[in-house]
C-alpha cells in the first residue's frame, strides 16, 4: 500500500506536486494524467530522486521520505525508466546481478537471478550481451531487474511503449502474475488508456500537481472531469 498525505513539491514558483493525498491499495495500480501533470514528479519523489517541502509518503508502514535511493531500494522499491536502462557490455544476468548485488544475501544472488530470468523467460540468452538484444528483451530485462530480491513496490513508466501488440501483451501478462508470485504492489504510469484498463484495478488520475480522481479504474475512466482533462473530450 502506498501513502501519501498531503505532498508539495515546489521548483521556485511552480508546483509540480500541490497538496496531493491518496492512498493506493491495488495489486497493480495506474497513474495517468495530462502532460505536466506532476506524474514523472510523483515517480522521483517516491524513488528518493526529488525532495518534496512538505508532506509525508509511506510503503506500507514504512516511511520513505527520510531514506536514500539505495535505502528505498533496499527496502523494496524498484522502477524502470521510459528508457531502458540496460548496460550494453554487460550480459543479460550481469544486469540482473547488478541489482541483485544490492538487495539479496551473498550466497543467494545467483538463485535470485535464475528466478528472476525465469520469470521473465530469458534464461536461455543469460549469456547474451545487452547490446544484442532487441527492444522487448530489453523490456523484460526491466522487469527481471525490478522482481529479482524481494520487492515490496514496483515503478514502470511506460513499461509497454514501442512494443508490438503480442509482446505488450504478454508484458501485460508478467506484470499481472507480480503481485500473486512476488507479493510485490506494482504502479504503472502510462499514456495508454487501453493498457491502463487492460491492467490496472485501480487508477489515479493527476492534473497540475492535484489528484483529479482516484477509484476503480472503470469508473474513473469514465468520469466526466477526467475525460475533459486527460481524453479531451467535453
Amino acid at each position: 500500500m502506498i501513502k501519501i498525505d498531503n505532498l508539495v513539491v515546489q521548483f521556485g514558483g511552480i508546483r509540480p506536486i500541490n497538496e496531493l493525498s491518496a492512498v493506493l491499495k491495488a495489486p497493480v495500480a495506474g497513474l495517468i494524467g495530462p502532460n505536466g501533470a506532476g506524474k514523472t514528479t510523483l515517480l522521483n519523489v517516491l524513488s528518493g530522486f526529488v525532495k518534496p517541502v512538505q508532506g509525508t509518503v509511506s510503503l506500507g508502514e514504512q516511511a520513505l521520505l527520510s531514506m536514500s535511493p539505495l535505502q528505498r531500494v533496499r527496502a523494496g522499491l524498484r522502477r524502470s525508466f521510459q528508457t531502458e536502462q540496460v548496460v550494453e557490455d554487460l550480459t543479460v544476468a550481469g544486469n540482473i546481478t547488478a541489482i541483485a548485488d544490492h538487495v539479496v544475501v551473498a550466497g543467494h544472488r545467483a538463485v535470485a537471478v535464475e528466478l528472476a530470468l525465469a520469470f521473465v523467460g530469458l534464461t536461455d540468452v543469460a549469456d547474451r550481451l545487452g547490446q544484442s538484444l532487441n527492444l522487448f528483451q530489453r523490456r523484460l530485462v526491466e522487469l527481471a531487474k525490478c522482481v529479482v530480491g524481494e520487492p515490496k513496490l514496483i515503478l514502470l513508466d511506460e513499461p509497454a511503449a514501442g512494443l508490438t501488440e503480442e509482446e505488450g501483451k504478454a508484458f501485460r501478462e508478467l506484470v499481472l502474475r507480480i503481485p500473486a508470485e512476488f507479493r510485490a504492489q506494482v504502479l504503472v504510469i502510462d499514456h495508454d488508456v487501453d493498457l491502463i484498463r487492460s491492467m490496472c484495478s485501480e487508477t489515479m488520475v493527476l492534473d497540475y500537481g492535484k489528484l483529479l480522481a482516484l477509484g476503480p479504474t472503470h469508473s474513473v475512466l469514465a468520469d466526466p472531469n477526467v475525460r475533459r482533462a486527460y481524453l479531451g473530450e467535453f
